[in-house]
């Protein structure tokens, strides 16, 4: 690089090469600029943003609203640590239980930590309340889940390439498969604390379960006295068409973890949420954070709340989600074998013969659309919810141009 000329992405792209630990995979594109459902790189060109940070970016980048709120916490302060109070920290946890119709809040910043957080909770309250013998907890968790990258995490993920030498691995944990009942059933024991699912499973490629089987879980889970933990951190917060995914079958957790979206892209929040009953058991000294439910994190949370009580961006979600599903649908058959999802979220599983999922995801950005691949042959479809039609159909154009046939 010189003092004249301006970087390249190539020389972005090689300075990441030698100098960042090789954990991604990224697309050779160099953002510098977002604005609403855009992003525009080092050289100026712009993309059609069909991922939004793995739903992170549910409204977008740089949404006035949630800039504003940081802007102003900024000027006051951002860290006290929970050695002290703040003035954000009680309001926070209160419009998000209200939000979520729940009675309590444990903020943590990322998902991982949030998920973590709700297996050590779920097993003091089978030691505490439920009167499993003290380390004999188990929960029970479906195959090709994906909860975060922790070694306890991985512990129970059936993903080689996120377990391979990071053992030895926690105990404690019964894999079964996502969707049967009669999996979970078998697996629960007297000594069961809790069970950890996904309403959606979005690495696995966006996987919707059969219906009822979510509700079933639920009643499981009540006849055996065990706690349900939906995973919300990307499915929740408006992405499936409603607050929360499991909102879909009028089902409710005791747990649920939600992270991602509750930053509004602008920093890592994510929190447990849940019953007075499960998250009071914790008392001072047995778990924490400093950056959790931090004045900054606590700040912009409050504004996505705000976003989010309107309603609107849950019935955007509804209204484009069945647009996308419906345009998707029509390449079935054509370069596609299958359309997944719900919401403005979708698994688009590439039919045999076509382009491997990176090979795609390179297409589209050629293109100037923004997405990515997950187990090889699938595209995840997460545009943000402040995508108008226009822009949806734009998308959904490129992604046909590279795989209809």
């Amino acid at each position: 690089m010189t003092a004249t000329a301006a970087p390249t992405t190539e020389q972005f792209v090689a300075l990441d090469e030698q100098w960042s630990t090789h954990n991604y995979h990224p697309l050779p594109v160099v953002i510098s600029h977002g604005e609403g459902a855009w992003v525009t790189d080092v050289e100026g060109r712009r993309y059609l943003d069909f991922l939004s940070g793995y739903s992170s970016l549910n409204f977008g980048h740089r949404h006035p609203d949630l800039v504003a709120a940081a802007a102003a916490q900024l000027g006051r302060v951002t860290l006290t640590s929970r050695a002290f109070h703040h003035d954000q920290f009680g309001p926070f946890c209160r419009e998000l239980a209200e939000l979520t119709g729940t009675e309590m809040v444990l903020a943590m910043n990322s998902g991982a930590e949030a998920v973590e957080s709700a297996i050590k909770v779920a097993r003091k309250w089978a030691y505490r309340v439920k009167g499993v013998p003290e380390g004999t907890a188990e929960i029970v968790v479906a195959g090709a889940n994906f909860h975060g990258r922790t070694t306890t995490i991985v512990s129970f993920s059936t993903d080689e390439t996120a377990r391979a030498d990071f053992g030895p691995f926690t105990p404690g944990f019964r894999v079964v498969r996502y969707g049967d009942l009669a999996a979970v059933r078998d697996a629960i024991t007297d000594r069961t604390a809790a069970v950890l699912i996904e309403p959606v499973q979005g690495e696995a490629g966006v996987v919707v379960p059969p219906a009822g089987y979510l509700a079933g879980v639920r009643a499981l889970c009540d006849e055996h006295d065990v706690l349900l933990i939906a995973d919300e951190i990307q499915s929740g917060l408006g992405r499936t068409g409603d607050l929360l995914a499991l909102d879909h079958e009028g089902v409710r957790a005791d747990l649920y973890t939600l992270g991602k979206a509750l930053g509004g892209g602008i920093v890592p929040v994510s929190a447990v949420v849940g019953s007075r009953a499960v998250l009071g058991v914790l008392r001072p000294g047995e778990h924490g954070s400093t950056f959790g439910g931090n004045p900054l994190a606590c700040a912009v949370g409050r504004a996505v709340v705000r976003l989010l009580s309107t309603g609107e961006y849950q019935r955007r979600s509804r209204e484009l989600g069945a647009r996308l599903h419906a345009r998707l649908g029509e390449f079935v058959g054509r370069g596609v074998a299958e359309v997944r999802g719900r919401g403005l979220w979708a698994g688009v599983e590439i039919a045999p013969g076509g382009p491997r999922g990176r090979e795609a995801s390179e297409a589209l950005a050629r293109l100037g659309v923004l997405c990515k691949e997950t187990q090889d042959s699938t595209l995840r479809v997460a545009p943000p919810l402040v995508i108008t039609e226009a822009e949806l159909d734009r998308g959904v154009d490129a992604i046909a141009r590279v795989l209809a046939r």
